[in-house]
């Protein structure tokens, strides 16, 4: 981000709605990919860039929510918890966000300031994209910017409506688009980038979009261009990173992409794994160089492996703390330690306080430590 404007920098994540596609009593931002709740995913990504702070919009399960930000979001962020107690639209949603930002944002010394605006069901968002969207906005001098997808199958999303220069006009929705507007194969992703001093006039000019009263914040693009502000688009280069979750099925696709990215990531940091198809590691993990991974291992929560343990096959492991040297073999550990050099297994279970000291040995069939229960109750 160096090099660009020196205005403030501050992001929107709405993550207020029911997800109701979902059919679950857990609010939609909190069902997890990787180990890790969907929305922490969307601020690990904003954790990489330089913001000044973060407002997060809830809604339904706010005090869940707010309670997991408060424990397991990244430390660096500043984050503002702002509720928005009616669902009417995520123009609304934005309006209330804004509240959450300080009063003098966008005015005075400050009048150049940006806020990314983004949805908590878009965990696949990489850093570097969110990066590249705030530095083309602002080399650019927009008003707004949305981040694109071309894909081969629109069907389903807004199409984003360019002029002649190249600018984007308006986004429209499929059910509204003519046959002309549903050829277009550019999406929006609903990831956006705005200049602040602008985005608190265009809201207060939208209409409800629906009888429901709902406001949307994809007709700002055509308020702010109807009013003469230069509206830009940058196009992703891999759609799936804007893909949101709203069922259980876009969560499954989305957490294979995720695992596929997890184990690329720690096979180039030295880590060896026998068949990364039938290996799990979740997104807190951490592995050292020189350990191997057999097929079938699952990896939760929070498990660190040391240098040149061996884990597997077949062996699931829970917040566990495994030492250098140490082999653990079709075995389950939950809450447990096991010592530099240690054996375990196969066919052991170690459960919550087991600790296993260092070259000690496991037998197979061996029960250690409390009750492995469900291996996860958390929340």
């Amino acid at each position: 981000m160096s090099g660009m404007s020196t205005g403030s920098l501050s992001a929107m994540v709405l993550a207020a709605g029911e997800g109701t596609r979902m059919r679950s009593e857990r609010p939609k931002p909190l069902h997890r990919l990787c180990g890790r709740p969907m929305v922490l995913h969307v601020l690990d990504a904003l954790a990489e860039l330089d913001i000044d702070r973060v407002v997060v919009v809830v809604g339904h399960g706010a005090e869940w929510v707010g309670r997991t930000l408060v424990d397991h979001a990244p430390k660096n962020l500043s984050i503002e918890l702002v509720t928005q107690h009616e669902q009417l639209g995520t123009g609304d949603a934005t309006a209330v966000g804004l509240t959450g930002l300080p009063d003098d944002a966008g005015s005075g010394d400050d009048q150049d300031g940006d806020v990314v605006v983004l949805p908590g069901d878009t965990p696949l968002v990489r850093p570097p994209t969110l990066a590249a969207l705030v530095r083309h906005h602002r080399e650019r001098q927009a008003g707004a910017t949305l981040l694109t997808a071309d894909v081969a199958d629109a069907v389903g999303y807004g199409r984003v409506v360019r002029g002649k220069d190249g600018t984007v006009v308006r986004i429209v929705e499929e059910r509204e688009a003519t046959a002309e507007e549903r050829s277009i194969t550019e999406i929006n992703t609903s990831i956006y980038c705005f200049r602040r001093s602008v985005l608190a006039p265009s809201l207060r000019r939208l209409r409800p979009a629906n009888e429901q009263g709902e406001y949307y914040l994809t007709d700002v693009v055509e308020v702010l261009s109807e009013a003469g502000y230069k509206v830009e688009a940058l196009v992703v280069a891999d759609p799936m990173e804007a893909a949101g979750v709203n069922d259980r099925a876009q969560l499954a696709v989305a957490e294979a992409e995720l695992r596929d990215r997890i184990n690329e990531r720690w096979m180039r940091r030295g880590v060896t794994m026998w068949d990364p198809e039938h290996t799990y590691v979740d997104a807190d993990v951490q592995l050292s160089p020189d350990v191997s991974l057999l097929p079938g291992v699952v990896l939760r929560g929070e498990c660190t492996v040391g240098e040149a343990a061996e884990i597997g096959p077949g062996s699931t492991l829970v917040d566990t703390q495994i030492g250098e040297r140490a082999e653990v073999r079709n075995s389950i550990c939950v809450g447990a330690v096991v010592g530099p050099g240690a054996r375990v297994g196969p066919f052991a279970t170690l459960g919550p306080g087991a600790v296993v000291g260092p070259e000690e040995t496991v037998p197979p069939f061996t029960s250690l430590g409390g009750d492995v229960g469900g291996l996860d109750n958390r929340s």
